[in-house]
């Protein structure tokens, strides 16, 4: 199968010809990672799922080339169930728990990162093993360890990577507990909150980490500390990850609830001050939101006439509906020991007021145990080392 043009072609799409990862997209065989994958397919039962349908790469050669060197990411594991073990024609509901990152964002943490000859490199999330082929490209075999909390991930990444030519250290282990070795730069592809001890531990004086912060879009840059902590920012820019996981797959999230809410009345009833708002969409509203108020889990539905909701749903049995016609103000439905949508509509009038909101170009100070404090002028949010 004649796959270097294909990589040519993705390597232009993933970094600038002068970039020194542009020769390395192109040298590795994506396809190799991805012999199988999730397609979405359509909402499943209850609304909070969402229905897979598999691909099977060798069966369609011309369709696996387009898609393993598209620049976008292939979800290679839904729930506890990974394309590899799925029988022809099976579909799988829930989640994605693993997945291919897209190569141009890959390019774009290790860009953050800083990386030069001769580092060592941890990368946290090997997931299909596709990134762990790009850094041990760059820097050789040896400076290279890759972790994953599934072992057959692991395997089935160093199997993969051996038959490219390529052997970097991989482990299985928890991400958020103690990481093997000490390293220069810690990359992850998995999205944490706190920082885990851990990575500090393993983090070598004047190291990096670069990561993003579990319930937002923000990217983490941070250097070692002398008292063991890290200072750094959250940069001008955005990723979205899967977060951390200690099993096959994830707990159910508190979307299993929509069906319960779904069209009852709130305790209050009142009207909205902005037209209804895609939240996930939304990157800074939803970075800011998920630092002050963490574990809101938002969805949206919009109708062929014009018609849009939004729901929000907190664990702490918090909840919100807001429906409007095209930009009409809504009427908003809320229950709980918070007004979910009213401090989403404080966070938009000091949108309009300020012009932006704070969570993104924030400077980030970690503390040895992990927890962090983002300040941004006027503004301070801090995220517990542990969380409740």
């Amino acid at each position: 199968m004649n796959w270097k043009p294909h990589a040519a072609h993705l390597a232009d799409s993933a970094a600038h010809p002068a970039s020194r990862w542009h020769p390395i997209v192109a040298a590795i065989p994506r396809h190799v990672f991805i012999p199988r994958w999730w397609t979405w397919s359509a909402p499943g039962p209850g609304l909070w799922h969402d229905a897979w349908e598999l691909r099977d790469g060798p069966s369609d050669p011309a369709a696996w080339l387009a898609a393993a060197y598209a620049d976008r990411s292939m979800v290679t594991q839904v729930a506890e169930l990974h394309a590899d073990h799925a029988q022809p024609g099976e579909q799988a509901a829930g989640r994605p728990s693993s997945s291919a990152t897209l190569p141009g964002l890959l390019v774009r943490m290790y860009r953050h990162a800083c990386i030069r000859d001769g580092m060592d490199v941890l990368d946290a999330g090997a997931g299909s093993g596709y990134g762990t082929a790009l850094l041990a490209t760059r820097l050789g075999d040896q400076h290279v360890t890759s972790i994953d909390v599934d072992e057959y991930l692991t395997d089935a990444a160093t199997g993969r990577l051996d038959a490219i030519g390529l052997h970097p250290k991989l482990t299985t282990c928890d991400a958020t507990g103690p990481l093997p070795g000490s390293h220069d730069r810690i990359v992850a592809t998995v999205a944490v909150r706190p920082i885990p001890p851990g990575w500090l531990t393993a983090l070598r004086p004047g190291g990096r980490l670069v990561t993003t912060i579990t319930g937002t879009n923000l990217i983490l840059t941070a250097d070692k500390a002398p008292d063991g902590g890290a200072t750094g920012r959250t940069e001008w820019d955005r990723a979205g990850f899967m977060h951390t996981r200690t099993g096959p797959g994830y707990p159910p999230g508190t979307l299993q609830q929509l069906t319960a809410i779904r069209d009852v009345s709130g305790d209050q009833l009142t009207t909205g001050r902005f037209p209804v708002v895609n939240v996930n969409e939304a990157w800074e509203l939803y970075s800011t939101l998920g630092v002050m108020v963490p574990g809101i889990q938002h969805h949206y539905e919009e109708t062929g006439d014009g018609q849009r909701t939004a729901w929000m749903i907190h664990p702490d049995g918090s909840w919100a509906r807001a429906t409007a016609t095209g930009d009409q103000t809504p009427a908003i439905h809320q229950s709980g020991p918070r007004r979910l949508w009213d401090i989403l509509d404080d966070l938009r009038h000091a949108w309009l007021r300020n012009g932006s909101l704070p969570a993104y170009g924030a400077k980030a100070t970690i503390t040895p145990d992990g927890a962090i404090t983002l300040t941004r002028g006027h503004w301070q949010a801090t995220i517990p080392a542990t969380t409740s």
